[in-house]
């Protein structure tokens, strides 16, 4: 028969075991379930995704100037940059624009993109509902592509007293080699996956 000290030790194993094993089932959930908070939240400048298509700009609303930016990490050897600087783009009104990469090393080599707006607390009224990010692109030696992306930006924005005065919002993407160098680099938790691909035209 087994004492009622080793029966007790047996559970606070166990029971010790299980508490790990949901430590590390936690830490490994961490950042997912952060990243669908900031996508339902706009928290973090996480623009909204998916939902209803744009709506359609309310008469006489005026426009905001959509800017877009670009980067690349330091390990990928790409050329990526916005094809236009800036917009100006009605609220409920859907924009379009153009994002270029091009392979500068000699043998063929994959990136994926992370998105993010500016100022943050736009992050809750812009809304992409195409775009290449979160989708790994192979790029051969020297190829260029155009990369698409459809957006749109919601005219509750001037309903809010945080947002109402921003005439500005900033479309960001950067490059990077594996979703790991974007973890590590600090910016994939702010990020949310696309809905919809239009793809990289050659």
């Amino acid at each position: 028969m087994t004492s009622p000290l080793r029966r007790r030790n047996r559970v606070l194993g166990l029971s010790m075991l299980g508490v790990a094993g949901l430590m590390v089932g936690a830490s490994f959930a961490a950042v997912p379930l952060y990243r669908v908070f900031c996508q339902v939240t706009g928290f973090n400048g996480t623009p909204q995704l998916g939902g209803p298509a744009a709506p359609g700009a309310p008469a006489g609303e005026r426009s905001v100037t959509v800017r877009f930016a670009a980067a690349t990490a330091p390990n990928l050897p790409w050329r990526f940059a916005p094809q236009q600087v800036s917009m100006p783009l009605k609220p409920g009104d859907q924009g379009m624009a153009f994002y270029e990469a091009e392979n500068q090393a000699a043998t063929p080599v994959q990136g994926i993109a992370v998105y993010n707006v500016t100022p943050e607390v736009m992050g809750a009224y812009f809304h992409k509902t195409a775009c290449f990010c979160f989708d790994a692109q192979t790029l051969q030696p020297g190829q260029k592509v155009d990369m698409p992306v459809t957006f749109w930006v919601d005219p509750a924005m001037f309903e809010d007293p945080n947002t109402r005065d921003i005439r500005s919002v900033t479309l960001s993407y950067t490059f990077f080699r594996t979703l790991d160098d974007a973890q590590k680099a600090g910016v994939l938790a702010s990020a949310g996956p696309h809905v919809g691909r239009l793809g990289a035209a050659p």
